[in-house]
């Protein structure tokens, strides 16, 4: 049977032979598994129908474990129900898992398998998290390939529905999830012929129903609970025919040789690797190179994991096997040996393959890249004379010496097979693209194409590796490019930061986004880039797309431009087609915002195919002498040098897969120094701010909503103004005679934003701050560390109070250059916490955009101050975190109540006056809760302590274990400040019940939600947070229901201060709020409004505060604030009654004004529906008021 071809990824292939089969979904979104689910909605959405007739009806529940039950009950009511998850997100299904498996429930879960949060959080791919369910009862389906995703689904869903066992489909998240592919797809007619429809039809007269009533779930005793426990058996024995019934009929219709292990290689081989998953693709073509080289060699693919079938390993083995390898992607510490392993030992005990040696490696941890060569390391350590029993590949382990040294680097990609590799900044829309060019030749060519993206942890901003392959036959190569035909930089900057180069094969193509000459050329690249370029007859490009993009008015979005030159270089397809096919996508993509946009598409697709140029390269480039400036240490804290030198330069490099174990071991509790950030220097912005001293009023605005705290305001001295870099601009200081004030730009630290501009008021009407070409500005980088570094000031302090906008400013932000988008709602809100706070400050942080910007390695924006204080920063779920930071609150309290009772002790013993103990412990019990005056206390009680310490010595009296334990817990001295930061998907879904309990609690700690309305880090899920009509995953026809009032819901207990912010709209009263909830001796919730890349703002994410402020004109957003301290009037609406159209606000953004294109009608009820909404939200909060007037 013929089917039609379709270019997708892992994830849409899953969704789409799921959706067949699938009555209900109900699900929760989670990296890398999040897609199945949004494409589901979407076809849903458009009317799309299943096997049955109808359009999957989907369910967005608050978490996995709401998921999974949600599936449960579905189940049991006869509907056919999926999920879709990975990581974490699995393992809160476990316990539902057990008894759907247990009640004999036909369920499908697929999950795009993920490493699970250990020492780190990981969203990368391995095994983890499905063998954490292999003791559930779950069947476990392996799918090495996107094709195998396909096809293998299927089988899936068939087996569970005829033998009535549920299924785990996994496949390998990212590497597979993502990888894009041209591939067969089926038919609904297929699916519905292979389908058991008499299952179908007794497993739904077999669901709960009070017209033929039973009950399931009892509890049971110890006499009957084992016999009942034994009574499945029977349909498990029988799972692994069923499987194999489904794999033949599929084979049947498709011409395939599915079987429950699939072996490759001669029936000859002496050396067998068994493994599951994408690795096999590698294996195979690793397999194919050895054995045409005279070796013999074998791969064994697992596909039915559990129940594992020993009888089909056995059968599928070649009896000439002599030694056999299996490759297990998880690690299972303190085990004999990793799950895989032990199944293969035992299923060999007592066969004909007893004897046979049996070794067990780890490979591919958190999507760690598996390559040909690490392969063939594999098969000759079976070989060797004393071969490791256990071993790892892909790293180097210096430590323990399990790692298998890697000596034959192969190039194993078919014959005819053109490689291709991209490097991106996040966001500029490269990865966008080359999926476009994917899709362009897979579906208007017979050829098969591959594309797999790799990204950095950053947000938008972040370095993206774009890995394309094109050929006539099917590609196997699940790892990364690293032989390529064509490698293209959009990204000047990273020129002296990668080593790009040495990937294009001799004869190969580079090509270059950048606006230099020829003699610019000559000074900016690297000789080593030069050399490599000239001695290997790389033919080398240039294009200005950056300019073009300006010029046609598309910003900095380049990807259009540089597609076409790609067509016009790469010659993978003719570029007279692909100019065709690339004009067609953008009219059909962009016709709906009019012609003059569509124009301007087409524009850029002719225009980078006319304007590359090709380099003359000099014969002298073979011959490029290396600049012998040696490159220095990192400077700074001795306990930052080591990491700066030793893991943050050579990761930030491109580097850090080659760095050994043993560079880890110091800190293998995952344990980072604060600070590093600051050491990128990643210049990666085309514009930057520049300072116009004349034009400025000196308000601080644009330091206050810098997302990456990159402008800061300096008071110099006199003598500070003379040693000041040459060329430093300043004027007088307000306010401060004979001072001088500065604004210092980190130049290379900034992306570009423009948010400082935005919001500068100038004077006169003329701008303080205008974006400027970044090349034009570099001198300011020296400027600001002049800056950074001056002494604080006691006068300033006193002069501009932290109280103020302009006087919080002057202190020290202790969050710096994340990896943030560019414009940021969120950051500015954390920064200013850290100015206030965040030297005495602990953040237990929500899994989601804030960690992701404000923990992920290398980098750690977090820093300290000049005494070394800093905000003790860490990271648990993404569920938990109002109780992770409960828990360092209830720590810390603990610790302090026995300071307290020393000083107690102290205070009412009879020591000499001279130490000052006496006192000093008095003063520090009367003001211990309070932060001004612990802090005051503080160096007096130590000061006193260690005199008494040095007095008594070691006397042995009942005092001195008491000065000394005393002296131990000083860092406890100082009253802390206890914050949870994390998203409105945390706050109001997942984790709102762990919220509304730390809250209700009554203790001293500070709640901050960045509320975005969507699941920002997983690609803008629907929340409850997120507004009626607002289009988003999971709500492609536009959220039907209101929001979510979390402030409401808190201020109910009476108890709890409540903010509602949005600095763009009122900077006093959102430094105002967050002063009064840290001060307040109770628990304290603010939501914070922070705009984001996935609302789509007109105008772009530069005027993200301009946004916050036309939210509240428009009566979109509220801010208030809701103080339990006050008798009277604790309740303040700080926002005006709307003075601006909700309509006009909100078609400004395209997350709603994309749902009057695709529904339009809806768009206009929901629109309505949602306008009221905000109207009555404000009459409801004006009530509020008289409520709260007096209590």
């Amino acid at each position: 049977m013929a089917r039609k071809f379709k270019t997708m990824d892992g994830n849409n292939a899953a969704a789409h032979v799921a959706y067949a089969f699938t009555d209900v979904a109900a699900i929760y979104p989670i990296t890398p598994s999040s897609v199945m689910a949004e494409v589901t909605d979407v076809w849903s959405a458009a009317g799309q129908k299943n096997l049955f007739g109808r359009p999957v009806k989907l369910a967005e529940m608050q978490s996995e474990g709401g998921a999974a039950g949600a599936v449960h009950g579905s189940l049991q009511a006869g509907a056919l129900t999926t999920t879709y998850t990975a990581s974490q997100g699995l393992l809160l299904m476990i316990p539902n898992m057990y008894k759907i498996a247990g009640e004999l429930l036909p369920n499908v879960i697929h999950v795009s398998a993920r490493a699970l949060a250990s020492h780190a959080l990981s969203i990368f791919g391995d095994h983890s998290d499905i063998y954490a369910c292999r003791q559930t009862g779950y069947a476990m389906l392996c799918s090495s390939s996107v094709q195998e995703v396909m096809d293998l689904g299927a089988v899936a869903h068939l087996s569970t529905i005829k033998g009535r066992v549920p299924f785990l489909h996994f496949f390998d998240g990212f590497r597979t999830s993502h990888e894009i592919q041209k591939i067969e797809v089926w038919d609904n007619d297929d699916l519905a012929d292979m389908l058991d429809w008499d299952a179908v039809d007794q497993f739904r007269r077999n669901a709960l129903n009070p017209e033929h009533p039973v009950q399931r779930g009892t509890a049971q005793n110890p006499d009957i609970f084992f016999q009942a426990r034994e009574a499945s058996n029977l349909y498990y024995e029988a799972i692994p025919s069923v499987v194999e019934e489904y794999m033949n009929k599929v084979n049947a219709k498709i011409g395939t040789n599915y079987k429950l292990f699939n072996y490759y290689g001669p029936r000859d081989a002496k050396r067998v690797i068994i493994a599951m998953g994408s690795v096999c693709e590698t294996i195979e073509e690793t397999v194919d190179h050895l054995n045409a080289a005279g070796d013999k060699v074998g791969l064994i693919k697992v596909r039915l994991y559990r129940p594992f079938s020993a009888k089909h390993l056995i059968a599928a083995l070649p009896k000439s096997v002599e030694s056999i390898s299996v490759l297990d992607r998880t690690k299972e510490a303190g085990s004999v040996g990793e799950p895989l392993y032990l199944d293969v030992c035992a299923a060999l005990k007592g066969s004909a393959f007893e004897t046979v040696p049996v070794y067990t490696g780890r490979y591919g941890l958190g999507s760690k890249d598996t390559t040909p060569g690490q392969i063939v390391a594999v098969y000759r350590n079976m070989e060797a004379r004393r071969p490791k029993k256990r071993f790892t590949i892909g790293i180097n382990d210096d430590v323990t010496h399990l790692s298998l040294k890697v000596k034959e680097n192969l190039d194993t990609t078919p014959r005819g097979t053109r490689s291709c590799k991209f490097w991106g900044l996040g966001s500029d829309g490269t990865v966008g693209a080359n999926k476009n060019s994917i899709k362009i030749i897979g579906d208007h060519t017979d050829m098969y194409a591959q594309g797999y993206f790799a990204y950095d942890s950053k947000k938008s901003g972040g370095v993206t590796i774009s890995h394309l392959r094109f050929g006539k036959k099917p590609i196997k190569s699940t790892y990364f490019v690293s032989k390529a035909d064509f490698v293209a930089c959009h990204n000047p900057s990273y020129v002296d930061k990668y080593d790009m180069i040495s990937d294009v094969k001799p004869g190969g193509i580079f090509l270059l986004n950048c606006s230099w000459s020829g003699e610019e050329l000559e000074e900016r690249l690297p000789a080593a880039m030069k050399r490599t370029i000239a001695k290997n007859d790389i033919k080398f490009y240039t294009i200005d797309a950056t300019h073009i993009a300006k010029e046609l008015g598309l910003g900095n979005r380049t990807n259009t431009i540089l597609q076409a030159a790609f067509f016009k270089l790469a010659r993978v397809i003719p570029v007279e087609d692909a100019v065709k096919f690339m004009k067609d996508a953008a009219t059909k993509s962009y016709s709906k915002k009019g012609e003059a946009i569509v124009k301007m598409n087409h524009d850029a697709i002719e225009r980078g195919v006319k304007e590359v140029k090709k380099v003359r390269v000099p014969k002298e480039w073979t011959r490029a002498a290396d600049n012998t400036t040696a490159v220095a240490s990192a400077g700074g804290r001795p306990e930052i040098k080591d990491y700066i030198d030793n893991v943050l330069t050579p990761v930030n490099a491109q580097q850090g897969d080659k760095l050994p174990v043993s560079t880890f071991v110091k800190d293998a509790d995952g344990t980072v120094p604060l600070g590093s950030s600051a050491y990128e220097k990643r210049g990666i912005a085309v514009d930057v701010p520049t300072w116009i001293p004349e034009n400025c009023i000196q308000c601080n605005f644009c330091s206050y909503v810098c997302p990456h705290a990159v402008i800061r305001p300096v008071i110099l001295n006199e003598e500070e103004a003379k040693q000041a870099p040459a060329g430093m601009k300043m004027k007088p200081a307000t306010g401060l005679a004979g001072y001088q004030f500065g604004m210092t730009i980190s130049v290379l630290d900034c992306t570009g934003c423009g948010s400082c501009a935005s919001v500068c008021p100038g004077m006169k009407g003329n701008k303080a701050l205008v974006m400027k070409p970044l090349d034009t500005q570099r001198e300011e980088e020296e400027k600001f560390l002049y800056g950074y570094h001056l002494p604080e000031k006691p006068e300033v302090a006193d002069k501009f109070k932290a109280s103020t906008v302009k006087g919080s400013q002057f202190r020290q932000p202790l969050l710096e250059f994340s990896g943030a988008c560019a414009g940021c709602g969120e950051t500015p809100y954390a920064k200013l916490i850290t100015q206030l706070f965040g030297d005495r400050m602990y953040i237990a942080n929500a899994t989601g955009c804030s960690s992701i910007w404000g923990g992920s390695s290398p980098s750690t924006p977090y820093t300290v101050n000049k005494d070394g204080h800093g905000p003790a920063w860490a990271n648990s779920l993404f569920e938990d975190n109002a109780e992770y930071g409960y828990g360092m609150f209830l720590g810390v309290t603990a610790r302090r109540n026995r300071m307290a009772d020393l000083m107690k002790t102290f205070a009412e013993a009879d020591l000499p006056a001279a130490w000052g103990l006496k006192e000093a412990a008095a003063e520090w019990l009367a003001g211990k809760d309070d932060a001004e005056a612990s802090k005051a206390a503080a160096p007096k009680v130590v000061a006193a302590l260690e005199k008494a310490n040095a007095a008594c010595g070691e006397c042995g009296c009942e005092f001195d274990a008491l000065y000394k334990e005393a002296l131990k817990n000083t860092d406890m001295l100082v009253k802390k400040s206890f914050w949870m930061f994390g998203g409105d998907g945390w706050a109001y879904d997942i984790g709102f019940g762990g919220v509304d309990h730390v809250l209700a609690s009554g203790e001293d700690i500070n709640v901050m939600v960045f509320d975005t309305e969507v699941y920002s880090n997983t690609g803008g899920q629907s929340s409850k947070a997120t507004p009626t009509g607002a289009v988003a995953q999971f709500a492609a026809a536009g959220k039907a229901v209101k929001k979510k009032d979390l402030g409401a819901i808190a201020m109910s207990y009476g108890y709890v201060y409540v903010a509602q912010i949005a600095m763009g709209a009122d900077m006093n009263q959102t430094l105002k709020a967050i002063q009064e909830a840290e001060s307040y001796p109770g628990p304290s919730l603010i939501i914070a409004y922070a705009p984001c890349i996935n609302h789509g703002i007109k105008g772009g994410m530069g005027i993200s505060q301009l946004e916050e402020k036309k939210a509240v004109e428009a009566g979109y957003w509220h801010t208030y604030r809701f103080d339990p301290r006050k008798e009277e009037n604790a309740f303040t609406l700080d926002s005006k009654a709307p003075s601006a159209s909700y309509r006009d606000f909100i078609m400004g953004e395209v997350r709603y004004n994309s749902l009057t294109r695709s529904f339009p009608e809806r768009a206009e009820a929901l629109f309505a529906k949602a306008e009221k909404n905000a109207a009555d939200r404000y009459e409801h909060l004006l009530r509020l008021g008289s409520l709260y007037g007096k209590k």
